[in-house]
């Protein structure tokens, strides 16, 4: 055999395998990410929650860097060597899939087809159609942690260079609500010189400091302005909270807790911000969130005092019978939290017949409960009428009366659309429309 064929060989058969073995893993690869896409599409979980990606694929090459990138994992797949979404209810709009995409194959937007998402009107300097007032965080379509912090600061860096700051004697700015947005603005404020107030319906913390006992949180390395990065990774909601405290205080910013902005208005040289005093300033950032209003049932009875909107902390329920309605997650983790620790009973009624939008450790998890008989799950159900003692469920099967010592409703919240529009805002519904 002649040496050159010999030393052909020594070659050409290592690449061969080294190609069948990347033939093999990529098929795997698709098989696994179809059968996640099957999956989602069985369990009617096709709808994106909120901002997420459109691959464009005439530009996809599926070299897989936005699935590395994609802090969630296993939201993204490769599909027939292209980038798929392939569990879109999944996606909570990180957006790291957009950074990462090296031929720009891909575009975050809000809602789809079939699916609108409200959105105030704001603009790339987070200002509204209102001159003066501004949006940042949540409210905006931007829940995850990182983001509101980000916002909340660029927001504030667009404030100090619009001319409207230092006039007439009045603050420069009012910030509505003290979630990550509303601290993060108030602290670049703070370190701008701006003169500033902080009002905020509740506690410190927003939607975070409502999470229920022990909630594991998930956030990224962030920037807070005076303070500097912070890195957390996943985290209790405990630990979340206790840092923001520290920071606050380290920062010396003062937020008026407990005081509810009832409308701004606006007036010759600004806003008059009515709550508890009316104030006067020169802009307003609205930092307040989407879940500020809980989404009410409308049935009766849902005045008892036994009927509450979110669950703190489980070991208030001790040895009662409770009853959660929701198919979010906030819904499975109540439920899965008052199983395990202390309720005698725990019913969860959807209405529809799967867990639309819902992490798959909560599905997984409220699976195995149901399994054990900690957890009694009626799919396709409707809460009728909540008495003292009792409630009246219609399921599948029939209308059934339960007994009941308390009602934990987690059916998400409602945008605050009344107060802006009275405000003067408008609202837009995307369908599919790029950020």
């Amino acid at each position: 055999m002649p040496s050159w064929l010999v030393v052909s060989g020594l070659y050409l058969v290592p690449a061969l395998l080294l190609i069948m073995l990347y033939v093999m893993r990529q098929r795997q690869k698709t098989a696994k990410s179809n059968h996640h896409y099957q999956e989602s599409a069985a369990a009617g979980m096709l709808e994106p929650a909120s901002l997420h990606p459109v691959i464009d694929y005439s530009r996809c090459l599926g070299c897989a860097t936005c699935i590395a990138a994609c802090p969630e994992k296993q939201v993204l797949g490769i599909v027939d060597n292209r980038a798929k979404l392939i569990r879109p209810s999944s996606c909570i709009g990180h957006g790291a899939c957009k950074t990462a995409c090296p031929t720009q194959a891909i575009d975050l937007v809000f809602g789809t087809a079939t699916r609108g998402v409200d959105i105030p009107h704001v603009g790339s300097d987070f200002q509204t159609n209102v001159t003066g007032i501004y949006v940042a965080g949540e409210l905006g379509g931007m829940g995850l942690i990182r983001n509101a912090i980000e916002q909340g600061r660029q927001a504030i860096d667009a404030i100090a260079t619009n001319s409207r700051c230092g006039q007439n004697g009045q603050i420069d700015v009012v910030i509505i609500g003290a979630g990550p947005a509303g601290i993060s603005a108030a602290m670049a404020a703070a370190e701008k010189g701006l003169s500033y107030r902080v009002f905020e319906q509740d506690t410190v913390g927003g939607t975070i400091a409502h999470y229920p006992r022990g909630k594991i949180v998930m956030t990224a390395p962030a920037k807070l302005p005076i303070v500097g990065e912070f890195h957390f990774g996943e985290t209790s909601k405990e630990n979340l909270m206790e840092f923001w405290t520290d920071a606050i205080e380290r920062a010396g910013i003062e937020i008026q807790t407990n005081t509810r902005v009832e409308s701004v208005t606006a007036t010759p040289s600004g806003f008059e911000v009515q709550c508890k005093n009316a104030v006067t300033a020169s802009n307003v950032l609205l930092a307040i969130g989407r879940r500020g209003t809980p989404r009410k049932l409308g049935v009766p009875g849902e005045d008892h005092n036994k009927v509450v909107y979110r669950l703190i902390d489980p070991q208030q329920y001790q040895g009662q019978k409770v009853i959660v309605v929701g198919g979010g997650d906030s819904a499975l983790e109540a439920a899965l939290s008052l199983s395990e620790e202390a309720a005698d009973e725990v019913v969860l009624s959807y209405r529809g017949e799967a867990f639309n939008r819902v992490k798959p450790k909560n599905r997984e998890r409220t699976a195995d409960a149901e399994q054990a008989g900690t957890l009694r799950v009626e799919m396709n159900s409707q809460l009728l009428h909540i008495n003292k003692d009792s409630v009246q469920l219609k399921t599948s099967q029939g209308e059934t009366t339960l007994a009941n010592d308390a009602v934990i409703v987690c059916a998400g919240g409602i945008l605050p659309t009344g107060f802006l529009k009275d405000t003067g805002i408008e609202i837009q519904t995307h369908f599919g429309t790029v950020r």
